[in-house]
């Protein structure tokens, strides 16, 4: 190993441990790390994942390309593992907060569905029932509300449980827009459209 290699492989050893370097630098190299493991595998989920190709090819074909500067990772609320900025057209992954690839995959398709709102019909995100239509669509139809991801956290009906994840996710989104005074009301909107909003699937033919 060249002194330059080994220069190289001491650093990062000392900033993986956080022996002889500030725990500034250390949390600095951890964070960047995290935003780098977290590009990877967006790049690569944008490639070889069935669901985001075909929403990337539906946004296309709705006039909103996506590429993938337009996705970006960054820390961010614990609270959330995305979002999406309607007026940069952006995504933001929530890097080194989830549990596992298929967690972000998810989190990438609902998202997606957000934009994809957003460009075919022109959400007023200030409006509660665009709002809560769209959170109802995103979480049906990303694969967050899946028997296996609500068995993991422990939150799971045996009849039902989709439907039921779907609503209550889509209240806590909705119960944080500005333009939401509590969550009885956003509780009352997202009742009021579920019905229809849950049997629109656009682009997708049926729940995958």
């Amino acid at each position: 190993m060249s002194s330059a290699a080994f220069e190289r492989w001491r650093r990062k050893a000392m900033l993986v441990t956080g022996l002889g370097v500030s725990e500034d630098e250390r949390l600095e190299y951890l964070m960047e790390q995290t935003r780098i493991d977290c590009e990877q595998k967006k790049l690569r989920f944008m490639e070889r994942s069935p669901a985001v190709v075909f929403m990337l090819k539906h946004l296309r074909a709705a006039g909103c390309d996506v590429p993938p500067a337009n996705i970006i990772c960054a820390p961010c609320d614990k609270r959330s593992a995305g979002g999406f900025n309607p007026e940069h057209g952006a995504i933001v992954l929530c890097q080194g907060v989830f549990f596992g690839d298929a967690h972000m995959e998810n989190t990438l398709v609902h998202e997606m569905i957000h934009m994809f709102d957003q460009c075919r019909f022109k959400v007023d995100w200030m409006n509660l029932r665009h709002h809560a239509c769209s959170e109802i669509r995103a979480n049906s139809l990303s694969g967050d509300c899946r028997f296996t991801r609500e068995l993991r956290i422990g939150s799971l009906a045996f009849t039902k449980h989709h439907q039921d994840c779907v609503r209550r996710r889509a209240i806590t989104s909705v119960s944080r827009n500005v333009m939401c005074p509590d969550k009885e009301t956003a509780e009352r909107v997202v009742n009021e459209v579920f019905e229809s909003c849950f049997k629109d699937t656009r682009p997708f033919d049926e729940i995958y």
